[in-house]
């Protein structure tokens, strides 16, 4: 396998060359999670791999609760699906709070004020409330549990973690949490061995060819962990050395595109999937510079990027003028 045929395999697989979905819930589920710390360039995210989709389709979606944004893996905001959000956080929550062990330590946040903090939250937000960050800071102040500063965003995260709360509708620009329970349906339980075997499962189909050093990467797992999933991997994944590497892909059905217009070429959405999902992104690259270590060529494929070909070409700026937009 060449560097174009592992480009072509991504680009199918996370649906951005084409896609089979339609809703923007369909193509979260598809990738189990969305990064979404920027919610404008999380929303133009989904709407890439979904042609003809408009902002405010996302947003009616986020809104309605068909998807949710909350704090999930390494840790960052993601966008995720009702069905996933309870075994996601059950898998992953534990290393984001193995992460945060140190902050914890540092703004004085222990069990029993986490306890606390999440009494008061349920308190507030029962009988379907959804309420924004600041209004939840005075119930908590309320409580005189200290919520100032980095402390609240730390508790907030918490709860989060937790499965106390998930994100509500907006309030015109203003975001509002709800209780996870009041907004989320009951879902199928998975046990810990059936959510690691699906999280694998899901980032090796959908952004294969992939390792299993970027799978440690984009979910936050231990090392232990990520080849625990690989191991549980239906037999019908392959396994192909590139560069020295192993990487792991399942085999797509849409290999020849020669007769299709697909798309291979667009501005990135900052924090995307395509630019984010993997600790090497040197692939991304079609000349390597010699002045950097190849490890560390692709650090920033995060931030206004130009897609040519699958390949990163540049960088775009927008420019807002006289109601026109310029990029």
């Amino acid at each position: 396998m060449k560097n174009a045929d592992l480009i072509n395999y991504r680009l199918i697989n996370q649906q951005i060359a084409e896609t089979k979905f339609k809703k923007p819930h369909e193509i979260t589920g598809w990738l189990a999670a969305m990064q979404a710390q920027d919610f404008a360039m999380a929303k133009w995210a989904i709407g890439l791999r979904l042609p003809g989709l408009y902002d405010a389709d996302v947003e009616n979606a986020f809104n309605d609760g068909t998807i949710l944004r909350t704090h999930l893996m390494r840790p960052t905001w993601h966008f995720v699906t009702p069905a996933d959000i309870r075994w996601m956080l059950a898998l992953t929550a534990p290393r984001v709070n193995a992460v945060s062990a140190y902050y914890y330590r540092k703004f004085e946040l222990d069990n029993k004020v986490f306890k606390r903090a999440n009494d008061t939250l349920t308190k507030t937000l029962q009988g379907g409330k959804q309420l924004t960050r600041t209004t939840l800071k005075s119930a908590l102040d309320r409580a005189k549990i200290n919520a100032d500063g980095l402390r609240l965003g730390y508790i907030m995260m918490r709860a989060e973690l937790d499965g106390i709360i998930c994100s509500g509708a907006r309030q015109g620009k203003q975001f509002t949490y709800a209780l996870l329970d009041e907004r989320v349906p009951p879902a199928k339980i998975l046990d810990r061995e059936e959510a690691l075997s699906e999280l694998t499962n899901r980032y090796f189909t959908s952004r294969g060819p992939a390792t299993v050093q970027d799978f440690v990467w984009w979910s936050g797992l231990t090392m232990k962990e990520a080849k625990e999933g690989v191991a549980s991997l239906k037999q019908h994944f392959l396994q192909q050395v590139i560069n020295g590497q192993n990487y792991i892909f399942a085999p797509n059905v849409s290999e020849n595109n020669s007769a299709r217009a697909i798309q291979t070429t667009f501005l990135m959405p900052d924090y995307d999937e395509y630019g984010i999902s993997y600790k090497n992104r040197s692939a991304l690259f079609q000349l390597h510079d010699k002045n950097i270590p190849v490890e560390r060529q692709g650090e920033n494929t995060y931030y206004h990027m130009i897609v040519i070909d699958g390949l990163i070409a540049g960088t775009w700026r927008r420019t807002i003028k006289n109601h026109t937009i310029y990029c």
